[in-house]
């Protein structure tokens, strides 16, 4: 059935913002790529009216850049807004561990052991996306628990901003193994640890930024 039919009575600009949004914060598209509503309205099979409100939506969360021309890109990160980003967010994932920690029991943290299990497919693949789809899986699984929706919400609105700069990095990486300091954050949440989580999670966020700002 094509698309089309009946988008004016469903969020159909809600389809394509959630899908877009999805795709631009696991870095499948590139910083600086150029991008057009028309282009955008036929790869969804829409009109031109829902995919003007996703981009609009994408362009208030820093996702995307809509110059008065008309123009939407994605972002170029310049080094200090890298490092800016990387400050936010070792303010905000600590945070969010910590609180996630009290509701960290046994089933959780066996979901985020049988995430990072599943880095050595990607990596093996060679899958960039595949590779920042699963970090992240693994982070919003740990800060859901946290209960702090408006803290969460603050963060994913800074990794969209990251996606398209984190995507160009990692395709040039060559991993081997997943990321160190889940395996620590793994150990502090099943000792307790919440100092040692909060730094865990620090090291972790960090630790990649630093390559990005490189």
């Amino acid at each position: 059935m094509n698309s089309r039919v009946g988008e004016h009575n469903s969020p159909v600009h809600d389809r394509i913002y959630r899908n877009l949004r999805a795709r631009v914060m696991v870095g499948a598209i590139g910083p600086g790529v150029a991008l057009t509503l028309r282009g955008l309205a036929e790869e969804y099979q829409v009109s031109m009216t829902p995919a003007r409100e996703a981009v609009r939506r994408l362009a208030a969360e820093g996702a995307l850049s809509m110059s008065s021309s008309g123009r939407i890109t994605t972002p170029e990160l310049s080094t200090e807004r890298i490092e800016e980003l990387a400050a936010i967010r070792s303010l905000l994932e600590p945070e969010l561990a910590a609180r996630a920690m009290p509701r960290a029991h046994v089933t959780l943290i066996e979901r985020l052991e049988a995430i990072n299990e599943g880095f050595s497919a990607r990596i093996a693949e060679g899958d960039a996306v595949g590779y920042i789809r699963g970090n992240l899986e693994f982070h919003r699984t740990l800060y859901l628990r946290a209960q702090a929706p408006l803290m969460l919400a603050m963060l994913e609105t800074v990794w969209l901003q990251l996606g398209p700069t984190m995507g160009k990095l990692y395709g040039r990486l060559k991993r081997t193994e997943p990321p160190k300091g889940h395996r620590l954050i793994i150990a502090a949440l099943k000792a307790g640890d919440e100092p040692g989580l909060r730094i865990s999670v620090r090291s972790d966020v960090t630790q990649g930024l630093r390559m990005l700002a490189a």
